[in-house]
């Protein structure tokens, strides 16, 4: 049996342990930074296993490495284990309505399927360097207010998994990483590879008024809800004059409008994202956005706190490891299956914070019906979403790292990301964060507002 046939045949022998993860996993559904109990069994899978984990302690995610005894490079693969939040879909967790609407227990499962065809007897002969397999959290962006109170606590540093646990040295020597995203592809193809998709920066929009009643004495408030709509319509307004190549997205939601209904709401809590395709574009439309979130605060009277923190980093996907990709796929399924595009994707993954310092590629797998992050989202055909994607894991590994790793070396040295170092890029997105008031008024009957530095 050749080289090829033997790696597919590994993870094909642990088909059944793919499948009982993913479909277990769909069932505990849980939300960024609270995954506990998928991390205890991704856990005891890789302790069964025989890895010696490195854990994050106070949040869920670990990672173990593979060391083939030869020097050589380290290779990344990640799965994430969190859900989204979505009621209406009907395996929605009935309490919380958590609910895996976007594939990654399917990850969980291909990490698993990876781990244990890579502990299968000569699954590293012919490779160099280190393998560093990683479950992260918290990649859905969501629940912005728990997890700014989780920063405040000093749990973590950053809202998303993956720059968390950059900032905690996770990717410490670590100089190429992949996954591959499960997705409801309707075009028949078996794998995607595009260039890449849209950063976003997030933002805590609190908007301050005076309560008053209601009936009797409406004269007496300021209505932060009427100032926080009249922001939202002001930044509607400005739509149209966002670039279409800069691919802005603005979509905010309320999470709190008001407590009684008779009482005029004196205050509103906003959660949204600013995306767009380059960092210099998410920068300039916010600082737009946040100039139209304050002027609306200072037309009713009302005040608004504009916290801004960083988001995820554009994923701009490495050239040559879209061509391995789309090479090691073509040894999975027909070459006419896989699907290297120029498709620029408008969501966001923190997949692109390590696009910023190191090669990365985030394929799309399919096996997913439904819309993402929908109600009808499921996992139709785990052998497209899970069984394939660990074959092509461990097919880009041993390409990646075969003989003395020149294909890795040559990934490495050819690749351009924006920051020399990990660091630098921290204490780059630090600077993106905000906390101001954006409204003073002035006793001589004048009015400001700052809406940036």
């Amino acid at each position: 049996m050749d080289r090829i046939a033997k790696i597919k045949a590994n993870v094909d022998k642990n088909r059944d342990l793919i499948l009982k993860t993913e479909r277990y996993i769909w069932e505990h559904p849980e939300t960024g930074f609270r995954e506990w109990t998928a991390n205890a069994y991704m856990k005891e899978i890789f302790q069964s296993l025989g890895y010696s984990l490195t854990e994050a302690g106070n949040v869920p995610g670990f990672y173990a490495d593979l060391d083939t005894g030869r020097r050589g490079p380290t290779v990344c693969i990640l799965g994430e284990l969190d859900s989204l939040l979505c009621s209406t879909h009907p395996d929605a967790n009935a309490e919380t309505g958590a609910v895996h609407a976007c594939g990654h227990n399917a990850q969980c499962a291909t990490l698993a399927g990876v781990a244990a065809a890579l502990k299968e007897p000569g699954a590293l002969d012919g490779m160099c360097g280190r393998i560093r397999l990683m479950a992260v959290p918290a990649e859905e962006l969501l629940e912005i207010g728990y997890r700014e109170e989780l920063r405040k606590k000093g749990v973590i540093r950053y809202l998303g998994g993956k720059v968390e646990f950059m900032s905690r040295g996770f990717f410490e020597n670590v100089d190429i990483s992949m996954m591959i995203h499960t997705s409801a592809m309707k075009d028949g193809h078996a794998f995607g590879i595009s260039k890449g998709g849209n950063g976003c920066l997030v933002k805590n929009i609190d908007y301050t008024g005076v309560a008053a009643h209601a009936g009797g004495a409406p004269q007496n408030g300021i209505n932060a809800l009427y100032a926080a709509t009249a922001g939202i319509q002001a930044v509607n307004a400005l739509r149209e004059t966002f670039r279409d190549d800069e691919h802005i997205r603005f979509h905010p939601i309320i999470t709190e409008g008001g407590q009684a209904v008779n009482a005029i709401p004196h205050l509103v809590r906003i959660e949204s994202y600013v995306r767009g395709a380059s960092i210099s574009a998410i920068k300039a439309a916010n600082e737009r956005i946040n100039c139209a979130l304050a002027a609306s605060a200072a037309a009713f009277g009302a005040n608004v706190h504009l916290g801004d923190r960083p988001g995820y980093f554009p994923l701009n996907n490495d050239e040559n490891l879209r061509l391995i990709a789309k090479e090691v796929m073509e040894q999975i399924v027909p070459a006419e299956q896989v699907n290297l595009n120029d498709h620029w994707g408008t969501g966001s993954t923190d997949m692109g914070d390590l696009s910023a310092v190191m090669p990365v590629i985030h394929p799309y797998a399919a096996g997913a019906v439904g819309t993402g992050h929908g109600s009808n989202y499921f996992i139709e055909d785990p052998e497209l979403a899970c069984v394939n994607p660990a074959k092509a894991l461990c097919l880009m590994a041993y390409k990646l790292l075969e003989g003395e790793g020149e294909n890795a070396i040559k990934v490495i040295a050819e690749s351009k990301p924006l920051f020399t170092s990990q660091q630098e890029f921290l204490s780059f997105i630090d600077s993106l964060a905000l906390d101001i008031d954006a409204v003073t008024y002035c006793e001589d009957g004048t009015v400001s507002i700052q809406y940036k530095k």
